[in-house]
């Protein structure tokens, strides 16, 4: 079904895209016309992107009056329909908090969890249950609250294994008395909602009022909490001068997305999460960070004023009115980190990347580069040769391929050739040498590629086609990678005999033409260094009398090359072992 793209408006607002009356995409857009046009141009797609065109017969559109009125909308419906093709980062768990039973005489202190938390009662949300978790541990060494069941309080008769492990104060039975016990919850909510530097603050001052009203009992209980908590702080694994901030950072790999979040509350990392998406669709990463930090603070109330982010957002004002829209809160979107936050920064960074590296394998990466390509090309490839010349002023030139499949490089199938002297600095020659020799292998179909990568010019290009083109294998494809300006690196052409190839130079295409590119010259130089050695060796030490094939050997394992060998003493060639004086004087004075 045809599309009509004329009654598409030129506005912000919602756009959804339908499949046989199923909602299969649904995004935003700053300009309408211009966001869903984009999608059925002529120009290359992803995909994803192309299985969305394919696919959709119906596009309805919904005006916003701005880009926040869209984001909201979007996110809703995402939620409401979850389309296919759209990125869901939201999970249906519900967040651990700390919850006092402010209800209870003696309230308890406990990790609960919930989708809204809306009263004092609840701390949080932590992003991790072991986050929870330990902060009750903390507050519990510090300030001795209870957190045993409301139960077991009732029929407690003696103190329990926390007493005596000075982690309670034993209310249950009446080891502390009410108002004492309600002055060690208040201070452990103030630490949850405190820095460390406040509560030290805070206790010390309660410490100087005891004293001074002779309560010195009290004040020693005041000074073995400051204790606790100093020795606490020293404990810490990670301590940031930073005090509340959310760290994202999100990753892209082939089809993958790897979103990493990072809490950090009162200089302390409260928690982490991580999400990988699978078979991701995105128009940009502004989109991802768009709906990675909305789904967070959906439910949440515990919203810090900054949220630092790993990249440079176009669009952060629109998260940043989304807040004082939705939240009614102000929060500075930002991505530059300050030095003492940097090192969580990178922290976070790493881990985005990690949980994707974690789930896809190298088959992974190398079957989607190839698909990738085949998408640019016009034609299925799963098997590519790469093919360098290497030579030193028209000397010892070889010539090696390297062989790439689905599963990466096929390192057994890599070969080198030789050069015959009279085509050496002719690299034209000795690109037509060499696949005049190597295409007798193509009969074989488990050997025969799908396409030839050639390091150089039209030139180059043009004679390796003239020899397949007399051969049976002339629907072999060949491309060319020419050297960009002053050969820096994500500046070379693709060409064909068709002309130029437009790639996108961060598409994964792309990069496993440049790795094909570098293995090819790597091999060939390698194979070129090893020839002039071994010629090299041969010329100079061949014509002293009494040298074998096992002394020259380890005369160069020993020295490394003729130019150290030929600086060294009779006494240093000694040291080899079978080298006697008199070797070693023929030797010396052979060399010199």
């Amino acid at each position: 079904m045809s599309i009509n793209l004329k009654k598409v408006p030129n506005t912000p607002g919602v756009y959804k895209f339908f499949y046989n009356h199923e909602i299969i995409y649904i995004g935003k857009a700053k300009d309408l016309k211009k966001r869903v046009s984009s999608y059925f141009g002529k120009s290359y797609k992803d995909r994803k992107t192309s299985q969305i065109k394919f696919l959709t017969d119906k596009v309805e559109t919904f005006t916003t009056k701005n880009e926040v009125e869209a984001l909201l909308l979007e996110q809703m419906l995402i939620k409401e329909n979850k389309p296919r093709f759209n990125i869901l980062l939201r999970d249906d768990k519900t967040y651990p908090y700390i919850y006092f039973s402010l209800d209870h005489e003696f309230p308890g202190i406990y990790s609960k969890r919930t989708k809204k938390a809306v009263d004092k009662r609840y701390f949080g949300p932590f992003v991790s249950s072991e986050a929870v978790k330990k902060s009750i541990k903390e507050i519990q060494k510090i300030f001795k609250v209870r957190n045993c069941s409301d139960n077991t309080f009732a029929n407690r008769t003696r103190p329990c294994i926390e007493f005596q492990m000075k982690r309670c104060s034993a209310p249950c039975v009446q080891k502390i008395n009410k108002v004492d016990y309600f002055e060690d919850i208040t201070s452990a909510k103030s630490f949850l909602t405190s820095s460390d530097t406040k509560t030290v603050e805070r206790l010390s001052n309660e410490i100087e009022t005891a004293v001074s009203k002779l309560e010195f009992e009290k004040a020693a209980e005041i000074r073995d909490r400051l204790k606790r908590l100093n020795l606490l702080k020293e404990e810490q694994s990670v301590v940031t001068m930073a005090s509340d901030v959310d760290i994202f950072s999100v990753s892209a790999e082939m089809t993958y997305l790897g979103v990493s979040i990072i809490v950090v509350r009162n200089g302390k990392i409260r928690g982490t999460k991580t999400h990988l998406i699978k078979q991701a669709h995105y128009n940009d990463i502004d989109d991802v960070y768009q709906s990675a930090i909305f789904n967070f603070y959906e439910n949440q109330i515990d919203i810090p004023k900054k949220i630092l982010c790993a990249f440079d957002l176009k669009d952060k004002k629109i998260l940043e009115d989304m807040f004082l829209t939705k939240h009614k809160k102000v929060v500075k979107i930002i991505h530059s980190p300050r030095k003492s936050i940097r090192p969580i920064f990178n922290l976070c960074k790493l881990n985005a990347k990690q949980v994707i590296k974690n789930y896809i394998s190298k088959e992974d990466k190398y079957t989607f580069a190839l698909n990738e390509l085949t998408n640019y090309l016009g034609r299925e490839i799963n098997k590519i040769e790469g093919y360098d010349v290497s030579h030193i002023s028209g000397e010892n030139a070889v010539s090696a391929c390297v062989v790439f499949s689905r599963k990466g490089p096929a390192k057994d199938q890599y070969r080198l050739f030789n050069i015959p002297k009279n085509l050496s600095g002719n690299d034209v020659g000795s690109l037509e040498h060499v696949i005049t020799r190597r295409i007798k292998y193509y009969d074989d179909p488990e050997l025969k590629p799908d396409l030839l990568l050639i390091d150089g010019g039209k030139t180059q290009l043009k004679f390796v086609k003239s020899v397949l083109d007399k051969t049976r294998h002339k629907d072999i494809q060949v491309i060319s990678i020419v050297k960009g300006v002053k050969r820096v690196r994500a500046t070379e052409t693709i060409i064909s005999n068709d002309g130029i190839i437009e790639i996108d130079k961060h598409s994964k295409a792309y990069l496993i033409l440049q790795e094909i590119r570098d293995k090819s010259h790597r091999f060939a130089i390698q194979a070129q260094r090893r020839k002039k050695r071994k010629i090299v060796t041969k010329s100079e030490l061949d014509e002293i009398e009494g040298i074998g094939k096992v002394l020259k050997s380890r005369l160069i394992r020993k020295f490394k090359s003729i130019k150290n060998i030929k600086i060294a003493n009779k006494e240093d060639l000694m040291t080899v072992d079978g080298i006697n004086e008199k070797i070693a004087k023929k030797i010396y004075e052979g060399l010199k």
